[in-house]
């Protein structure tokens, strides 16, 4: 039997799809494979400096010595057995080599109202991390997070953005691994503005198009539901095509906007699951990444033991939802962020490493894995190499790849790209 669609059929479901194909070019491009801290750090921008992250390393492993050393701390917050030494060791040499994957210099809640003095912080900012830059001390991932676009803070915000940028440029230029934040974003409109700002400043600069991009805060009620019944979340993507790099969830200010009493305010309160999963619904597929919040509840003092519990199983959990990044603010918490994250990848790594094995041969068992799945596992792989849980090596043995190759098998449109 004969095919029957004949060119002209074909040209008119090209032509009938083509807002779709656009859509799904410039919206939903899929992730770029590029690292994703498995944190953010945040402190008051005028408390920076080039040593900060070493500072926060030796804190965190003095606080890990004194409460008995990392494979008691390890045992204490719920890690396996046979994942404790060889987890412990690992977390160990992160802290002393690079305990903080990325730092956000807070000229907001952090911060305050300091009026005119602020211009000379944003200066000094700038300044610190170019030198901490071109010293190597600086995080992987280092920026601001600059006022809110509100009213009476959105001039503030803007100068602040702009003297920071501009003294970047002057000292060297603005280094790889920027990070912006923009925060209590409650509508489209904010967005795009920042997006429009973002072109002003790379015209200016001369820096290319797409240079600038920034994270969103999900903090507020409004950008989860908005005045019209629909989610603003699900129109970032189309309204700053390319420029927003993620969406972190702001516990303490969403939780307080819905009235949620102080005592339950929390990372895993139903309020905060909902709007949680409104935004991994709203950039499925479209590269922007996503961040949990904090918990306020520190280890320090009486509470250090419980602190650290807490903190560990909530680092955990968000992992387990898809949410490979999360907000600290105290040096002790990393010990347990590090251990967490580290379980997490290494205790699916082996079941992982078995099934792309078995996928790359063509292996027959008791699992058959679809392309979307072996994807998926080499992603989580990667992930684990990235931040330092699993080993480049230990991928080559295992599987047969290098980390090049596993990130080829985790994003093949990049690779075919």
């Amino acid at each position: 039997m004969s095919a029957v669609l004949t060119p002209a059929d074909r040209a008119r479901v090209d032509a009938r799809l083509a807002a779709t194909d656009e859509l799904l070019d410039v919206a939903y491009p899929g992730d770029s494979g590029e690292r994703q801290p498995v944190h953010t750090v945040y402190v008051p921008a005028d408390r920076f400096t080039p040593d900060l992250a070493a500072r926060w390393g030796a804190q965190a492993l003095a606080a890990v010595d004194e409460a008995g050393g990392m494979e008691r701390l390890a045992a204490h917050v719920g890690i396996a057995d046979a994942l404790v030494a060889p987890i412990a060791a690992r977390v160990r040499a992160k802290l002393e080599a690079e305990p903080i994957e990325d730092l956000r210099l807070d000229f907001e809640d952090g911060y305050g109202d300091r009026g005119p003095a602020e211009d000379a912080d944003a200066l000094q900012a700038a300044s610190l991390v170019a030198a901490a830059v071109a010293e190597g001390s600086a995080p992987p991932f280092i920026g601001i997070r600059f006022k809110c676009f509100e009213k009476p803070t959105r001039e503030r915000g803007l100068r602040t953005l702009d003297l920071f940028l501009g003294g970047l440029v002057e000292a060297g230029g603005l280094p790889d691994g920027l990070v912006l934040t923009l925060p209590k974003v409650t509508t489209v409109a904010q967005v795009e503005a920042m997006a429009e700002i973002a072109g002003v400043l790379e015209r200016a600069h001369g820096l290319p198009e797409g240079r600038i991009r920034f994270e969103v805060q999900v903090e507020t009620p409004q950008l989860v539901l908005g005045a019209d019944g629909r989610s603003p979340l699900a129109q970032l993507p189309t309204a700053a095509p390319g420029r927003i790099t993620g969406l972190h969830y702001g516990t303490y200010d969403y939780s307080a906007s819905l009235g949620i009493s102080a005592r339950y305010q929390s990372m895993e309160h139903p309020a905060a699951d909902l709007a949680k999963e409104m935004m991994q619904l709203a950039v499925a597929g479209t590269g922007i990444r996503l961040s949990d919040g904090s918990t306020n509840i520190l280890p320090i003092g009486e509470r250090t033991a419980e602190a650290w519990v807490l903190h560990a199983r909530l680092v955990r959990r968000s992992l387990e939802r898809g949410f490979y990044q999360g907000w600290d603010l105290h040096p002790h918490q990393l010990p347990t962020r590090f251990l967490a994250t580290y379980a997490f990848y290494r205790s699916g790594y082996f079941d992982a490493a078995e099934r792309l094995h078995a996928y790359r041969e063509r292996i027959e068992g008791a699992v058959m894995d679809e392309p979307a799945t072996a994807r998926a596992l080499a992603w989580f792989v990667l992930r684990g190499v990235q931040c330092g849980a699993i080993g480049a090596d230990e991928v080559l043995a295992d599987i047969g790849i290098d980390e090049a190759g596993l990130a080829a098998l985790a994003h093949p449109r990049l690779a075919a790209g």
